[in-house]
């Protein structure tokens, strides 16, 4: 991994910083991206090999910043996206206009840039594409609708992409629950300290790039035992 070249979205916090740093550790460059200047440029100050870039993926020019800024490309990680409003509205009371932010976050900006990243992922020798899934891509939790629909749709977009590119590797990875900023704001006022911190998930998805198994859906928790692309059954609980 030490000649690997990176884009990871949502880069400034959470499982996207927490992901930046390890591969950092790997020897890899990484193109670290994030809409919050500062917290992005605080977060990976000193990270050897790591190229903090601060915009917004909803932004065509900056989607091809991205590309330019990295030259050459194996690996693309779309972990930014957006929760919608909180505290999480039922159906029945969703703002449209909300919902269609979380749709272009988080299934139309990881297509367009993909579409953008292909040249550059089909001439490297182990071109990778890693979308992060939710539990609630496959189960239904009350008020998760808006933020459930978009991951279902954006695994549906890694599926046919697998088969369309079959010398890529196109993984969506669900990490499960997680203790970051975005789950806090999807359970206000709620104590969520029981919740993994990011950096000890990261192992489970450093695993799948080092084995590269066929392309599908893999679960953090399925990746200590032998490879194989989870099913739509899930633990009980929140969604990741």
């Amino acid at each position: 991994m030490t000649d690997m070249t990176a884009i990871v979205t949502g880069a400034g916090q959470g499982f996207g910083l927490a992901l930046t740093e390890s591969l950092a550790a790997r020897g890899a460059t990484v193109i670290a991206c994030a809409r919050d200047s500062a917290r992005l440029h605080a977060a990976t100050a000193g990270l050897p090999g790591v190229i903090a870039l601060p915009g917004d993926v909803n932004d065509p020019e900056f989607r091809a910043e991205l590309l330019r800024a990295a030259g050459r490309l194996d690996l693309l990680v779309h972990n930014a996206g957006e929760l919608g409003p909180s505290p999480l509205p039922t159906l029945e009371r969703y703002p449209l206009d909300a919902l269609r932010g979380v749709f272009e976050t988080g299934v139309l900006a990881p297509l367009a840039l993909t579409q953008l990243a292909l040249p550059l992922l089909r001439a490297s020798r182990a071109g990778t594409v890693i979308t992060l899934s939710s539990d609630a891509a496959v189960e239904a939790y009350p008020g998760w609708g808006g933020y459930g629909a978009a991951k279902a749709a954006l695994d549906q977009l890694a599926a046919v992409l697998a088969v369309e590119e079959p010398a890529l590797r196109v993984y969506a990875f669900d990490p499960g629950d997680m203790r970051t900023a975005m789950h806090q704001r999807a359970f206000p006022g709620e104590d969520i300290s029981d919740r993994p911190e990011p950096a000890t998930v990261v192992p489970a998805l450093l695993r799948l790039l080092d084995r590269r198994p066929e392309s599908g859906r893999y679960r953090a928790a399925d990746l200590s035992d032998a490879d194989r692309p989870a099913t739509t059954e899930t633990t009980a609980g929140s969604p990741a």
